[in-house]
Order: structure tokens, then C-alpha cells, then sequence
């Protein structure tokens, strides 16, 4: 069986998210199957270096100062040594970058970083090293870090109610 969960696109378009295969859980319930596969650090890289400004804005990369350094830093670290957990990475996220990033890019990333995520659940932490990438690119598009409960489609929703036109777009790239 195959679980969806509609949402408007930015056309007003319903679409459907696909939750991926369901199975019966241990108490007869249903639940997802979770997505096992490693992270695409290549892809994560790519759109991060999409997002960087370096060179158009900056002269140099402020690193840890700017939330797109930060953010290549951490999948720096990943390539070098893979681990899940960002140490501290969620409250080193410097939410004082203003710079204006380009939004659809933005977005782009947002919907690639979504579908690395292992739709963890209950077992999500902060600073799972897809959080806080995916944090580091709400500062640059919405301006601040918001809740994720461990669920790409309930973060979609959640999406939906405080920027639907991004939402959208999101959804609109993450089902492609």
C-alpha cells in the first residue's frame, strides 16, 4: 500500500506526496519504510556551492560566519569522516547571515535535502548532520530555523502554513 498526503503547489495544483511503501509494524500498525541508503554528500555539495555566494557577494567565504560556510563545512567534515550527528551543529548555525539568497536555489536545496532524509520519526535529533544543512538553508530563505519532527511530509505541511508559495515549489521539486 502506498501512502500519500496531498498539498497545493504554488498553482493551487493539489499534488500528491508518495510516503514511500508501507509494511506492518511489530503491533500490526502501519508505518513507512525508511530510507537506508547513505547520503548523497555529492548532491548536498553541489547545491550548496548552487547557494554560496562567494565571488557574486562575497570575497571570500566567511565560513562558520555565513550559514552556507557553515553548512559546506559540515559536509566537508562528512566526506572526510561520515558520521550523522553535527556536534553542537544545530546551535552553531549562525542565524545572524542576512545575506539575500536566492530563493528558488534555496528551495532546490531544501527539496534535495529532503529526500536524503531517513524519515526518522520519533528517532530525529537536532543535530543530525541533513537537519542542520536543512537549517542552515531555512535561515537563508525564511530568515530563522523552524521545527522538523523527523517526517519530510509533515515538514512539507508545516511549510505550507507559513510559506505556501515556497512550499510549493518545494513539494513540486521533492516529488520530481
Amino acid at each position: 500500500m502506498i501512502y500519500y498526503q496531498k498539498i497545493m503547489d504554488k498553482s493551487g495544483k493539489e499534488l500528491c506526496l508518495n510516503s514511500n511503501e508501507l509494511d506492518l509494524d511489530q503491533n500490526g500498525g502501519l508505518g513507512c519504510q525508511r530510507n537506508t541508503k547513505g547520503m548523497n554528500a555529492d548532491l548536498v555539495w553541489e547545491d550548496l556551492l548552487d547557494c554560496c555566494m562567494e565571488g557574486e557577494f562575497c570575497d571570500q567565504c566567511q565560513e562558520e560566519a555565513c550559514t552556507i560556510g557553515y553548512a559546506k563545512k559540515c559536509i566537508k567534515d562528512y566526506q572526510r569522516e561520515p558520521k550523522k550527528e553535527v556536534t553542537e551543529g544545530t546551535n552553531r548555525i549562525p542565524t545572524t547571515d542576512f545575506k539575500v539568497y536566492d530563493p528558488h536555489k534555496l528551495e532546490t536545496a531544501i527539496a534535495h535535502i529532503l529526500k536524503e532524509c531517513k524519515d526518522c520519526k520519533e528517532d530525529h535529533t537536532e543535530n543530525c548532520i541533513i537537519n542542520v544543512i536543512r537549517n542552515c538553508y531555512e535561515v537563508g530563505l525564511l530568515g530563522d530555523i523552524h521545527s522538523y519532527e523527523g517526517s519530510a511530509l509533515q515538514y512539507l505541511m508545516y511549510l505550507k502554513a507559513i510559506s505556501p508559495e515556497s512550499a510549493g515549489r518545494i513539494a513540486d521539486i521533492y516529488m520530481s
